[in-house]
């Protein structure tokens, strides 16, 4: 980042978190939690499955293994572009900064960073590429340009979340390995919830204004949160798929009026299966349905 060193990163990230505790926040409702169970799925296709939802108009949260820790793949993606924000609205970096990107730089997955080897790509270019189409060079490279890992998870820890892991960059942070790079659905869930719904957000209104719309663009997971809304409903989401089983995605479904729901979606299978869409998009139907939307 130009003029912008790691430590500046931190001081930035560590006074928004200051600055969230400083004022009590004004909820809409307080949450209300409740145990939804979803063994009945679990045991039908086997696996895993970590879910979250809330209606943010009453505060009433459902939540099936919402403690359990769960990989998180590009899940993560949206917190990125979220963490690289902030810096942007502070006049720490720019949108418009371009970033050289070379063969180097190059892993598996790569739709926006791969034609652009041998040119750049802006700051604005490398989020929206990791938001919509989940390009790991473009991800790695964003974290690069913070600093790192140190500020991604000072990031976490200024929204209150004590508890997500980050340990290694893309590719590797998708394999299984203990607790890295891991996340609990209630945590993801207080995360959207502070980032998109709470009064205090460190996000200006277009910083999440453009993350948004960057969520609803993106064409990935159309068989996941996506498949599990009613007709008029609007997804902005982001996806996360491990290749090897973990089936993943978090977002905000918006009915055609009023509150949203925000849900947080981990399931982790034995098998990468389309099937495993599905149980996301069924466990969403039901979780709408519990909340009084089906």
């Amino acid at each position: 980042m130009a003029g912008l060193d790691r430590r500046s990163v931190l001081t930035a990230l560590g006074t928004v978190g200051l600055l969230g505790c400083s004022r009590r926040e004004s909820p809409v409702a307080a949450p209300t939690v409740q145990v939804f169970d979803l063994s009945d799925m679990e045991a039908a296709h086997g696996g895993r499955l970590g879910f979250a939802a809330r209606d943010t108009a009453t505060g009433r949260t459902l939540v099936w293994r919402g403690e359990e820790r769960f990989v998180y793949c590009s899940t993560f993606k949206a917190y990125l572009a979220a963490a690289t924000l902030i810096p942007i609205q502070n006049g720490l970096e720019r949108l418009d900064r371009r970033i050289p990107i070379s063969a180097e730089d190059l892993v598996y997955h790569a739709p926006v960073t791969g034609p652009a080897v041998g040119s750049s790509l802006s700051v604005e270019d490398l989020m929206k590429g990791t938001v919509e189409v989940s390009d790991n060079p473009a991800a790695n490279l964003l974290l690069n340009a913070m600093g790192g890992l140190e500020p991604m998870r000072a990031f976490y820890r200024s929204l209150g979340d004590e508890t997500t892991r980050v340990d290694r960059f893309e590719p590797q942070m998708n394999r299984l390995d203990g607790d890295k790079d891991t996340i609990l659905p209630l945590q993801s869930l207080e995360n959207l919830q502070r980032l998109f719904v709470s009064d205090e957000t460190p996000l200006s209104p277009q910083s999440k204004d453009l993350l948004l719309q960057w969520m609803f663009d993106s064409p990935t997971g159309a068989g996941r949160l996506k498949a599990g809304v009613p007709d008029g409903w609007r997804v902005a989401h982001k996806t996360g798929t491990g290749g090897y089983g973990p089936t993943n995605d978090i977002g905000l479904l918006y009915p055609p009026a009023g509150a949203p729901i925000v849900a947080a979606a981990y399931y982790h299978a034995e098998t990468d299966a389309p099937a495993n869409d599905a149980v996301i998009a069924e466990a969403t139907r039901r979780a709408l349905e519990a909340l009084g939307h089906g």
